[in-house]
C-alpha cells in the first residue's frame, strides 16, 4: 500500500469520524482488520489503549500507530494528516457560519442525532474492549475499585489513570516476582 493510498483511507475515516476517539475503534477495526487484513485485532486494541494514554487526539494517535506499522514514519505522518484533514476544514468552515445556524431546528436535530449515534458507538467500543480484556480476579477488583472511586470521589481522569496504572504495574511486578 502506498503512502498516498494510506493518506486517502485516513481522509475517509476522518470524514466519517464524529464523536471523538472512542468512536474510532469500530471504524479502524472494520477498515484495517475486517476489510483489508492489514493489522491484527490485538494490534488495534493495543493501539487504542496506548492512544488513550498519550496526550492529544485519540484518533490522531491511533492513526499514527497504524500508519507507522504499515509505512514507517512517513506512513505515520500521512495517516495523522489524513485523519485530521477533513475535520480541520469542517471546523474552519463551521466557525465562519456557526452564528447563522446555531438556532436552526434542523441543525439542532442533526446534532442530536449525531449525539445518539456517538453514544451507541461508544457502547460498542466498551463491549468490544470488555470482550477482548484478559479477565481474572484482579481485573474485577480493579474494575470495581475504579468504578467506586469514580462514583464516590469523582477524581479527574488523569488522577484515575495514574492511580490505577500504578496499581496495575505493582500487580504485574508482584506476579512476576512470585513466579
Amino acid at each position: 500500500m502506498s503512502t498516498f493510498k494510506l493518506f486517502l483511507i485516513f481522509v475517509k475515516i476522518g470524514a466519517i469520524l464524529l464523536g471523538g476517539g472512542y468512536v474510532i475503534l469500530p471504524i479502524m477495526t472494520s477498515e484495517f482488520v475486517d476489510k483489508r487484513n492489514l493489522v491484527s485485532h490485538d494490534d488495534i486494541i493495543d493501539y487504542f489503549a496506548l492512544s488513550q494514554s498519550l496526550p492529544g487526539i485519540i484518533a490522531a494517535n491511533m492513526s499514527m500507530f497504524i500508519g507507522y506499522k504499515l509505512r514507517g514514519k512517513y506512513g505515520a505522518i500521512a495517516a495523522m494528516i489524513g485523519v485530521t484533514f477533513v475535520p480541520f476544514w469542517c471546523i474552519v468552515l463551521l466557525a465562519s457560519v456557526i452564528g447563522a445556524f446555531i438556532n436552526n431546528s434542523y441543525v439542532q436535530g442533526a446534532l442530536w442525532g449525531v449525539g445518539v449515534a456517538v453514544i451507541a458507538l461508544i457502547m460498542l467500543t466498551v463491549r468490544e474492549m470488555w470482550q477482548k480484556s484478559n479477565k481474572n480476579t484482579f481485573f474485577y477488583v480493579i474494575y470495581g475499585l475504579t468504578l467506586a472511586t469514580l462514583l464516590i470521589f469523582n477524581p479527574s481522569p488523569i488522577q484515575t489513570i495514574l492511580l490505577f496504572t500504578i496499581l496495575g504495574v505493582g500487580y504485574k511486578k508482584f506476579v512476576e516476582a512470585k513466579q
